[in-house]
């Protein structure tokens, strides 16, 4: 068989080459999702619970070795599955007691280039574009109701922000980072009485 080079090829063959490489490459790019299995499962379980463990605790509490443990926790982390470690800080012992969920109301999409640098005040946890009467929303801890008035000026000082609906959360009774757990199925609730 010969081997031909490319330019030996019709411009729409080399296309057709050209289009078949794109798709080889796109197909390297897209993001694959881990493949996620009861050890792993075990395993994310049990580093959200104290992330400092060892890797030979760790294959004690899920049944594997460890080496075998730290081969799958290079795996997840080489996936995305684990974004990082990192320590529950506790906002009231740091100052900051107020805990606040922020609606931001946009006129257009929102989310601008001028909001999102507001994400550089360390009082903002979390931000999220959303569906709904608002377009942004906010979890921010402050130290104070005056700063939270603070965070809010900032807020709409920023063109195209219409209003803002802030949720100030009196008691927290759950507060978790993502669990390795999934509902296989949800039960039905029983009939209120």
């Amino acid at each position: 068989m010969k081997n031909t080079s490319i330019g030996e090829y019709s411009s729409g063959e080399r296309e057709m080459c050209r289009m078949g490489k794109d798709k080889e490459d796109l197909r390297q790019r897209r993001a694959q999702r881990p493949v996620i299995d009861v050890f792993d499962r075990r395993i994310l379980a049990a580093l959200a619970a104290d992330s400092s463990q060892s890797y030979a605790r760790l294959g004690e509490s899920v049944g594997l070795s460890a080496p075998a443990v730290h081969e799958r926790v290079r795996r997840l982390k080489q996936s995305g599955a684990i974004k990082g470690v990192h320590a529950a800080l506790d906002g009231a012992a740091l100052g900051k007691p107020l805990l606040a969920f922020v609606h931001v109301e946009a006129a257009g999409w929102g989310k601008s280039e001028r909001l999102m640098q507001v994400l550089r005040f360390p009082e903002v946890e979390e931000m999220h574009s959303v569906a709904g009467d608002a377009s942004v929303l906010f979890k921010v801890r402050t130290a104070s109701p005056q700063a939270l008035e603070a965070f809010l000026a900032q807020i709409h000082a920023v063109p195209g922000v219409t209003g803002t609906r802030s949720y100030i959360a009196l008691s927290t009774y759950l507060e978790r980072p993502v669990q390795a757990g999934v509902t296989d199925s949800w039960p039905e609730m029983p009939p209120q009485d």
